[in-house]
């Protein structure tokens, strides 16, 4: 089997329409031999901002000299930068061993892609003998597969917005319960959700009796010693977050400051030159996420693609009062296509994602406006690896990342 092979089946596993819950994360770490047993961690959780809080985690982590690992998703250019250690990113070759193993087995009922990629993690991280992990939660918190963790150091709820309403309870309340309902008795919880999220939190913190520290400006436990690395009014949130974690796990300020200033997590506010043209890549899929975008930028070009799961009618209109023009394009496998985005509102539509960028740049032209691309992560990933093929076949002097 190949990498690539193994990538694929793991992508095509799904509950096959089964409840959600632990009971097949817990059956494959059971037949792993519970390799989550001796993992201390930190449980991210929340609507927005997971995967940059665990970026600064894991950077202090680097910091600290920490045999550490740190698990996101999803991807931007290859599958492996979802599950990292201090040694890099998971080698292909145990990518491959751990799907041999998996198709061997008989489970009790069908597991689905995140189910084995915790597993994957867990085993991995296991194997190194990792001392602390920086864990980001799929969807929710009470039944994600990562709920499975049993040794949680702290737990970090960064904010309760509107995603995943329908699978979490269809309203912010019934959100904030799922992720909530991760809380560890007697464990610390950090968080920067507000209104009816953190009165959900207060009170299962208070039941559970965990000791919550909530976001506030001038907070000792929550100072930023140094600008942030990654880019956005709303990360120095994250960074806060972080660094109050960071400061109840016992690390020194010095370790807090080189992790805070050296995060990196492409696809957040990533700025690249296309052309000559700055360009701004984004992977923001729900509308808390697209009303903290728009808050960075005067006006764009918009370049959009989105999935039908999403509430992208909303994430739209967030985007539109700024956007000087609009096209769409096909995200990924699974995506919206032309009929769709076009009764949200109405805007030329290109299969290809370079199309549409390249469409975007010419009006970037006529004002010097910046091009927005934006609704999924998954389309800024395509759009990265598109730019890097291209790059390599045709360099530009004019193309550069940073």
């Amino acid at each position: 089997m190949t990498y690539a092979e193994a990538v694929e089946w793991l992508f095509a596993q799904s509950r096959a329409g089964g409840p959600r819950g632990l009971s097949r994360i817990l059956e494959l770490l059971q037949l792993l031999g519970h390799p989550q047993a001796e993992l201390p961690a930190v449980h991210v959780i929340g609507t927005n901002g997971k995967g940059s809080v665990v970026a600064y985690l894991e950077a202090a982590f680097k910091a600290a000299g920490e045999r550490y690992g740190a698990t996101t998703s999803p991807h931007l250019l290859d599958f492996r930068e979802r599950i990292r250690t201090h040694l890099g990113l998971i080698p292909e070759a145990e990518v491959v061993r751990f799907v041999e193993w998996a198709q061997g087995q008989q489970f009790h009922e069908p597991v689905a892609f995140f189910d084995l990629t915790t597993a994957l993690a867990f085993r991995h991280f296991a194997s190194l003998g990792i001392n602390i992990a920086a864990i980001e939660a799929g969807v929710g918190g009470l039944l994600d597969a990562t709920n499975a963790l049993p040794w949680v150091r702290a737990t970090v709820l960064t904010n309760i917005g509107e995603d995943h309403l329908e699978t979490l309870g269809g309203s912010l309340e019934g959100v904030a319960r799922d992720k909530a309902g991760a809380i560890r008795t007697g464990v610390p919880v950090v968080t920067g959700a507000e209104g009816i999220g953190l009165e959900v939190i207060r009170g299962i913190a208070a039941e559970r009796a965990a000791p919550l520290f909530v976001l506030r400006e001038g907070s000792p436990l929550f100072d930023l010693p140094v600008q942030p690395s990654l880019q956005g009014r709303f990360q120095r949130q994250n960074a806060r977050l972080a660094a109050a974690v960071l400061r109840l796990l016992g690390y020194d300020e010095p370790v807090i400051s080189t992790g805070l200033s050296t995060a990196v997590h492409p696809g957040r506010m990533q700025q690249l030159t296309y052309q000559g043209i700055h360009v701004v890549l984004d992977g923001a899929h729900n509308p808390p996420a697209a009303r903290a975008l728009v808050e960075e930028l005067e006006g764009f070009h918009l370049v959009f693609g989105a999935f039908p799961r999403k509430d992208y009618r909303t994430i739209l209109q967030t985007l539109l009062p700024k956007a000087r023009s609009v096209r769409y394009t096909y995200a990924a496998r699974g995506a919206l296509r032309a009929e769709e985005l076009l009764q949200a509102y109405p805007a030329p539509y290109f299969d290809h994602p370079l199309e549409a960028l390249q469409h975007a740049v010419q009006s970037s032209q006529q004002d010097g406006s910046p091009v927005l691309v934006t609704g999924s992560l998954y389309l800024v990933g395509e759009v990265l690896r598109l730019l890097e093929e291209q790059s390599a076949t045709n360099p530009l002097p004019t193309e550069t990342i940073r």
